[in-house]
């Protein structure tokens, strides 16, 4: 068990150092090709055994900040990735990348990042959850609308690909976490590991099918997804206040606008358009785990 509390707690390191690897080795991650949404199934599935029902009924008692958190989700950053997308200028297949992962849902790893950084958890968990299930209609439909200026977007494809590798699976996990019983805590206690595996994983092989492009496109790319980043969190600490929120629903919805769940967001740009278009999500994903990282060993001190 100590081993897979080691792995839980190096999400951040761990995704750094496969796409490190698979940028110079790619063809360590290369045989996860046809198989890519797998992991990303095993994330969710992960998430709905860990979910604890009863602090999540909880937090729906209060729905104004449910539903502010929710409308700030989908409407901050799909404008805010649209506008980076079309004011850069750069070639539409990476221009529709920065759509996809604004338009995701929040990510399971920010659960994890509220907890640490002293935020409200449970209104953490209650935003993934909702924004995941929603998602197979939302995300299709911000992608169409937004990422529909630069390429033609799959809609009813998308849907599918969101509901067999996200709601399917963290239902399974949900329904798996009733008849565990007494090892109920042990399966808790792997479950992050999984997570935090198959995200590397998922990288991993996302970073090696890009490996040139990232050699001749890499540091635009980059530069927009750390500015993106950064707008997402300013974006959600402001309209928080805004909102009358305290301190820690305001870290909670500044950390879940800054963090996309870029893992649906490469699994979708791989299924359904060409490698190119997973770039924006693959610097994404690391980029925002890091930032994230370093703002909890800061929040944690103040």
């Amino acid at each position: 068990m100590v081993v897979f509390r080691w792995i839980s707690g190096l999400l951040a390191p761990l995704t750094l150092a496969a796409a490190i690897s698979a940028y110079f080795r790619p063809e360590i991650f290369l045989f996860l090709e046809g198989y890519f949404l797998w992991p990303f199934a095993a994330t969710m599935g992960a998430l709905g055994v860990v979910l604890e029902p009863t602090e999540f009924l909880d937090t729906l008692k209060e729905p104004r900040s449910i539903l502010l958190g929710l409308g700030t989700q989908f409407t901050v950053m799909p404008l805010l990735g649209f506008i980076a997308a079309y004011g850069s200028g750069i070639d539409p297949a990476l221009a529709l990348g920065f759509v996809i992962v604004a338009c995701a849902p929040g990510a399971m790893a920010s659960n994890v990042i509220v907890y640490l950084a002293g935020g409200a958890v449970a209104f953490s968990v209650a935003l993934t959850t909702i924004a995941t299930c929603l998602s197979p209609v939302i995300t299709p439909s911000l992608v169409k609308l937004l990422g529909g200026v630069f390429l033609p977007i799959p809609f009813w494809p998308m849907m599918q690909t969101i509901i067999f590798t996200v709601v399917c699976p963290l239902a399974l996990g949900m329904l798996f976490r009733r008849y565990l019983g007494r090892k109920l805590e042990y399966v808790v206690e792997i479950a992050p590991a999984i997570a935090v595996l198959s995200i590397v994983l998922i990288i991993g092989y996302a970073v090696a099918a890009n490996q040139e492009r990232m050699a001749a496109l890499g540091w635009t790319v980059f530069l927009l997804v750390v500015l993106l980043n950064l707008a997402g969190y300013a974006a959600g600490w402001m309209l928080a206040t805004a909102y009358g929120f305290d301190r820690r629903h305001q870290l909670t919805l500044m950390i879940e606008v800054g963090m996309q769940n870029a893992g649906l967001g490469v699994a979708l740009a791989l299924q359904h358009f060409s490698p190119e278009t997973a770039l924006p999500g693959v610097f994404f994903a690391t980029w925002c785990i890091l930032t994230a990282a370093a703002a909890t060993s800061v929040l944690r001190r103040g």
